[in-house]
């Protein structure tokens, strides 16, 4: 079963990329105000890349408007990749953060794990879009295809916010 609407974020760990390299990021730092936070399959990849991820930067400013202290992606990747996909990306610019969930495990925790085997995707998250109050899932848009980037998208989510 999948997280719900009234649920506490998981407990786990994430990385990013730190001064002296992998940092670990505590999720119980989630459960601080309000918070937006994304999921996807994986980082470079198309629909991520292309609708994904701009949707968010696009309405970062205005999350923001709207009281949210922060904005997080997180994919099933390295956290090099994440790094390196963020700068790409423009992410950091709009004040986001790309965190790995390198093992999985808060995906699993998430219940929005997912193999395409097809596509050489394997323990992958469901793409989704949530937004956070004090670590309570107050929104979570689930997509039923990792190629669909609709409810989950940034515009989607803020008109619920």
């Amino acid at each position: 079963m999948s997280i719900q609407i009234g649920d506490s974020f998981p407990k786990g760990a994430l990385l990013k990329v730190g001064e002296n390299g992998p940092e670990a990021v505590d999720t119980a730092s989630l459960s601080e105000g309000r918070v937006v936070i994304f999921g996807l399959p994986g980082a470079f990849t198309g629909t991520c890349t292309n609708a994904h991820m701009p949707s968010f930067v696009r309405t970062a400013d205005a999350f923001r408007a709207k009281g949210f202290q922060r904005i997080v992606c997180l994919t099933v990747n390295d956290p090099f990749v994440c790094d390196a996909w963020a700068s790409s990306t423009g992410a950091p610019d709009a004040g986001i953060e790309v965190l790995a969930d390198a093992d999985g495990s808060v995906t699993k925790a998430l219940g929005l794990d997912f193999d395409a085997p097809g596509a050489g995707l394997y323990g992958r998250c469901k793409r989704f879009g949530a937004l956070l109050r004090d670590g309570k899932v107050e929104v979570i848009d689930v997509e039923d295809s990792p190629g669909t980037c609709g409810i989950s998208g940034g515009e989607a989510l803020l008109e619920k916010a």
